[in-house]
């Protein structure tokens, strides 16, 4: 015999008061068991049928063992089970949770592809392809929660934010970046909120060089969501939230031209702000000697830089920052908006709201790898990219159901964690398919409240 056809064991013959042995001998077992539930969250959004509509399959069909639909389904399912690399599809290629997950027999069912047919399938995808599927991605987030609030949404927020994704190889494409301090790709990535949810929701995500201007594609961006949301909330406000980096003449007249869209754009200083600010610099400078603290002043000025045809608002927050053991420091910050509140409200409660969305970026950094772009091809890179934006869009389906649970505000990983990785036994009979799930899961009810609100029905 082999040592593949020897049941794995390991023992430890004094570790506790009886010899403890445990051997690898169970085939129709899986460590992803709770992963059903991102099936019934997909059948919410139909991601999956939608990206494999996007592509051309040119293959020979006597030489096709693997749809692309199955390729897609195999890639998004495995990336929001923690399966980030290409390399993995070697290793579940007889999951029988996976198998399960793609529509077939969990026990005798055909193997799923391996790591070169999905390397083969990521590397053909071309532009046109790839930009109906990032077409898809928002249509299908933004047409979910037309359903869920039934149009009747009051207020919509953008929020748009650049990320760094450090490169390590010969990547098509990528710079040396400055502000990142390293050769990196530059993804930009497009949020939305509802009235006063807390949720942000992923719905673009679009690879960038890496020595892109931050505005680069995003009033494109922008001018698309707007138009999806207008007819799937035909009476909302919008509200568009950007950091400087989107501070260009182009962005501020297309918002301007926009009806009903209110926007915050951060500005950097430069001297005409700076005096604007220095009164109240001066004043936030009296009052944190005083005090001893950080102290902030709020004002405005209206202003117009020499590329604006017509000044605008410019809401201006004079802050001294005092920290242990070092000297104040002047910490100006200027805000342009169309917004008519007070600057204090605008800064504080309008804009500094966007902070939460670094919180998203990183769930997708940490939690889905999406920085895992180390194809040679640019293109191949954006798939993954917008193959990991829908295996988030699914894992922020199971934390909205997961409302009113103790995985209410979890966070991705620990969502995988609780609810997806449970180990399980799969069981095949002529009429059903019984999944045997460990009674001491911790998350038990948050794992049924989840399922139930996701169409399953108690037994």
């Amino acid at each position: 015999m082999s040592n593949d056809t020897i049941p794995q064991t390991v023992l430890f013959p004094d570790l506790f008061t009886k010899p403890l042995i445990a051997t690898f001998d169970q085939p129709q077992a899986s460590s992803d068991g709770g992963a059903v539930l991102l099936k019934a969250a997909e059948a919410r959004y139909g991601l999956i049928d939608g990206f494999a509509r996007c592509l051309v399959d040119d293959r020979q069909p006597g030489k096709v063992q693997h749809t692309l639909k199955d390729l897609i389904a195999q890639r998004i399912f495995g990336l929001a089970c923690g399966h980030a690399d290409a390399n993995d599809a070697d290793r579940l290629v007889d999951d029988p949770i996976h198998k399960l997950l793609l529509g077939r027999d969990p026990v005798v069912g055909d193997p799923l592809a391996s790591q070169p047919t999905i390397s083969r399938f990521e590397n053909r995808v071309g532009i046109q392809e790839l930009y109906a599927m990032g077409h898809e991605l928002a249509a299908s987030v933004i047409e979910r929660h037309h359903q869920r609030l039934r149009g009747r949404a009051r207020r919509i927020t953008i929020d748009l934010d650049p990320t760094d994704d450090p490169t390590h190889g010969a990547q098509q494409l990528t710079f040396f970046n400055g502000h990142y301090d390293c050769w990196c790709y530059l993804p930009l990535l497009a949020f939305v909120t509802f009235d006063d949810e807390v949720e942000q929701y992923l719905c673009a995500a679009i690879l960038r060089p890496g020595n892109a201007p931050a505005s680069r594609g995003a009033r494109g961006v922008l001018r698309r969501l707007i138009d999806l949301l207008r007819i799937a909330f035909p009476h909302a406000r919008f509200l568009v939230r950007l950091d400087g980096g989107f501070a260009t003449p182009e962005i501020f007249d297309w918002l301007d031209a926009e009806p009903g869209v209110d926007y915050v754009v951060a500005m950097a200083e430069n001297p005409v702000l700076t005096r604007h600010a220095e009164a109240a610099m001066g004043e936030a400078r009296t009052q944190s000697e005083a005090s001893g603290q950080t102290e902030h002043v709020y004002t405005e000025a209206c202003y117009a830089a020499r590329t604006w045809p017509h000044p605008r608002r410019v809401v201006i927050k004079a802050e001294v920052v005092r920290l242990a053991a070092r000297a104040p420091r002047d910490n100006a910050r200027f805000v342009v908006t169309n917004l008519r509140q007070s600057p204090r409200f605008v800064y504080e409660h309008v804009y500094c709201a966007r902070g939460d969305i670094e919180n998203r970026i990183k769930e997708l950094h940490d939690g889905l790898q999406i920085g895992r772009t180390s194809c040679c091809r640019f293109w191949a890179n954006q798939l993954r990219v917008l193959l990991t934006a829908a295996a988030y869009v699914l894992m922020q389906e199971l934390r909205l159901r997961a409302a009113r649970t103790a995985c209410a505000r979890t966070q991705v990983s620990g969502l995988r964690e609780r609810l997806l990785k449970l180990g399980v036994h799969v069981v095949v009979s002529v009429r059903r398919i019984v999944l045997h799930l460990p009674t001491a899961t911790p998350d038990l009810d948050a794992w049924r409240r989840i399922a139930l609100a996701l169409g399953a029905r108690a037994g």
